[in-house]
């Protein structure tokens, strides 16, 4: 079945969906008003320098300050550039070494200076971006790495014969300064075609250099291409038959773009006209309202639970309705050799980055773990994101960490629960009717002779009226009080309110 970029456009957002196998595989989201402002590059100044983190607050004209960590500005290939890259055996023991040690980051910089950086991870929750001087000008093809002069080929790429003919073309291809990198979608491609995109790139980064020095500071050096041709770049290789478009305007500025990158492509450019909504005609709307649930079930019958915290993601794994045929313990290997292509499929989907922990079914033989395990890692190859992971424990526990370059699809699709605030429980209704019955016992006898008024969800106040019917009466004849119970059904559960009134005077 034909791999499959699906781009939907609408006045208020744009979604980029990548369809591998009929299965939706990678799904992307970015809001007209909130656009990613990753790879940007800008003309910044250092505002403070923090030696006890390594870091330095830089503005560069965003709501908050961006942080650039030493190891950002030092000449080293830092982990950003590895997502591009996999080292060839000669350079590498050059990429250590440099990368072993760097001056302090009070030696590197000081308060209003200024440089140019790029943003290599966007804004998250609370924190700003976070920057690098080694900039990067990333093209269909290849890289342009103007600071750094290191070549190479992307990791995705494993024929080594390919892998040779790309670096012998790229030391052809080397411009005066700096490096450049072959990215998977250079694979076959000629040296015509890699010689007109260097000198785009190359010919970009004259632009930046002159608009430096014209620009005040803070400023905007370089932009990246809008989201839906963004994406285009990122996602579209040699596997992608077909790139579909609901809005005919970005369709043929998408046209226009492949063309340019190689006239073949632009047969695989479909404008989508037809009665109900992109997605929906591809059949998926189902994921997309199924994609945050935290269970997911196999077609074995056992399932995922996912689970994101402060530290870490956990994923546990369950044999649920499957109870297999034979042994118990080919029950458990099977569900857990599914479960680790699904594992590796919800990542990437749900774009989950940092420390993820999985844990599976217990499995008695060293062997059985070992295939769990080579089985997730050949699952996660296709993954564009940088992973590690450590074996399978004894416990059944394994560990990962992926690379997170932007906001999880829950971070960007969801808001805080307004009843929990995010915590995913809350007091049960009883216990809160019983803590307003405490408070009121407690205001009787401060306040004797008072009427008080209780506003509170319907089901806290009826908790309270049959909780506290004894035990109130009780109070209100000793100090001589009333009770009227107000029901407000816009109330969250563990909200309320108590308002104290003074009893009019009998006449």
């Amino acid at each position: 079945m034909a791999n499959q970029i699906l781009i939907s456009v609408s006045p208020w957002d744009s979604r980029v969906a990548l369809v591998e196998q009929g299965r939706l595989a990678e799904l992307y989201l970015e809001r007209r008003q909130q656009p990613d402002p990753t790879t940007n590059i800008y003309k910044g100044r250092v505002v403070k320098v923090l030696p006890g983190m390594d870091a330095a607050f830089v503005d560069i004209g965003l709501e908050r300050h961006a942080y650039l960590y030493a190891e950002e500005v030092s000449e080293q290939w830092d982990s950003f550039f590895s997502f591009w890259l996999e080292a060839e055996g000669a350079e590498a023991p050059k990429i250590l070494a440099s990368a072993t040690a760097h001056a302090p980051i009070e030696d590197l910089l000081q308060e209003g200076q200024e440089l140019m950086v790029q943003i290599c991870r966007p804004p998250m929750g609370g924190k700003g971006a976070r920057l690098t001087t080694h900039i990067t000008l990333p093209g269909h093809y290849l890289v342009y790495t103007p600071t750094l002069p290191q070549m190479g080929v992307s990791r995705r790429i494993t024929e080594q014969a390919e892998r040779h003919r790309l670096l012998s073309l790229l030391e052809k291809l080397k411009p005066k300064d700096g490096g450049l990198i072959a990215r998977t979608a250079s694979q076959g491609q000629s040296e015509e075609v890699l010689r007109r995109e260097r000198d785009v790139l190359v010919n970009l980064w004259q632009t930046i250099l002159r608009k430096r020095e014209s620009s005040p500071c803070p400023a905007l050096l370089y932009a990246e291409l809008d989201f839906p041709r963004r994406m285009v770049r990122e996602l579209c290789g040699p596997e992608v038959d077909r790139l579909v478009i609901d809005d005919a305007s970005t369709g043929e500025q998408i046209r226009e773009y492949v063309s340019g990158l190689d006239p073949r492509l632009e047969n695989r450019v479909e404008i989508y006209s037809g009665p109900e909504p992109l997605f929906a005609h591809f059949g998926l709307d189902t994921d997309w309202r199924r994609l945050l649930t935290p269970k997911v079930w196999l077609k074995s019958g056992g399932y995922l639970v996912i689970t994101a915290t402060e530290a870490l993601t956990a994923v546990d794994v369950n044999t649920g309705r499957f109870i297999g045929r034979r042994h118990w313990e080919d029950t458990i290997l099977r569900t857990n050799l599914e479960a680790a292509q699904e594992v590796a499929r919800q990542v990437r989907l749900r774009n989950i980055g940092g420390l993820i922990v999985i844990d599976f079914i217990d499995m008695k033989k060293a062997a059985h773990r070992d295939v769990v395990y080579r089985t997730l890692m050949d699952a996660l190859k296709p993954d564009r994101a940088k992973t590690s992971a450590l074996p399978i424990s004894s416990l059944g526990l394994l560990e990962m960490t992926r690379e997170r370059l932007r906001a999880s699809l829950a971070d960007m699709v969801t808001d805080l629960c307004r009843c929990c605030a995010g915590k995913g429980f809350q007091l049960s209704c009883l216990v809160i009717a019983h803590d307003i019955l405490r408070q009121l016992a407690w205001d009787a006898r401060e306040f004797p002779g008072c009427r008080f008024i209780v506003n509170a969800h319907p089901e806290v106040g009826a908790l309270v009226a049959r909780e506290g019917d004894e035990a109130w009466n009780r109070v209100a004849r000793e100090f001589h009080c009333d009770l009227k119970i107000v029901e407000e059904p816009g109330f969250p559960p563990e909200k309320y309110e108590i308002i104290r009134e003074l009893r009019p005077t009998p006449t």
